[in-house]
């Protein structure tokens, strides 16, 4: 594994008096055949980032043949858009390198948990925000798919999480929740997405039924898994003998992602 900077220099968004981890690790695959890459997003409610939610999984897809990255975005007290700047930033660094490391950049996927499948989902849907001015500004930010596990998708309490939106947005939250509930951001320009969930976790499942169903209504391809029983968190879910099941059937997902996904509605 190694390390790099998401930013060289100018830092957009950035607030002095916060945490700016500034920092991408990537865990390539030998050989110079280009594969698929997997850009992992860790959850934490937009507060921390989950450790188990990080390194575990990148080393899951490395034993699928994927190059694996952990982007350490920025998390509270910094406010969006410094998140998702983060998050598009490693996508475009990651096409940047494509051929120094033998990455496929056009199977570039995100990934992300919680929380962070909430950013996850707005890499699938929002323009770029990460623009500053330099080499990158131009290298697309739309990855090619986004795997969304137990995702938080709408800022709001009936069926999401109101906490996590006041900690994404601050004061800005009772003018901005319902713009960014990733629901209302999908278009027909959204790309293909992966998402699970148990049925029991303490999100409801009308939380992630309300993007499949915008995906659905865009003619937008999605497969979709919720299994019985589990809390919220389980990352990898390998003490789970059903749950765990998710990374090997994502990991299917990803091989035939481009090849004529085909949607589970």
């Amino acid at each position: 594994m190694t390390e790099i900077k998401l930013w060289d220099g100018f830092i957009p968004s950035l607030d002095e008096n916060a945490e700016t981890p500034n920092c991408m690790e990537c865990y390539l695959m030998p050989g110079e055949t280009p594969r698929p890459a997997v850009i992992v997003y860790p959850g934490g409610a937009y507060k921390t980032r989950a450790p188990h939610e990080a390194e575990p999984i990148a080393r899951f897809y490395n034993t699928r043949g994927f190059h694996a990255f952990v982007c350490h975005y920025r998390v509270t007290p910094n406010q969006y858009p410094a998140m998702l700047q983060d998050a598009q930033r490693a996508i475009k660094l990651v096409r940047a390198h494509a051929e120094e490391w033998h990455v496929d950049p056009d199977r570039v996927f995100t990934l992300g948990f919680s929380a962070g499948g909430h950013l996850s989902a707005l890499t699938a849907t929002m323009e770029d925000v990460s623009k500053i001015g330099d080499q990158y500004d131009d290298i697309s930010v739309k990855p090619t798919g986004a795997i969304l596990c137990y995702p938080l998708i709408s800022l709001e309490n009936e069926f999401g999480h109101e906490g996590c939106g006041r900690v994404l947005l601050g004061d800005r939250y009772d003018n901005e929740k319902v713009t960014y509930s990733a629901q209302n951001l999908v278009d027909e320009n959204t790309c293909p997405c992966f998402m699970w969930q148990t049925s029991d976790d303490f999100l409801h499942p009308q939380n992630m039924f309300s993007f499949a169903r915008a995906l659905r209504e865009h003619k937008v391809l999605f497969e979709m898994h919720i299994w019985p029983h589990g809390p919220h968190g389980l990352g990898l879910g390998f003490d789970r003998e059903d749950v765990r099941a998710w990374g090997p059937l994502s990991a299917d997902w990803i091989e035939r992602n481009g090849k004529g996904c085909v949607a589970h509605v």
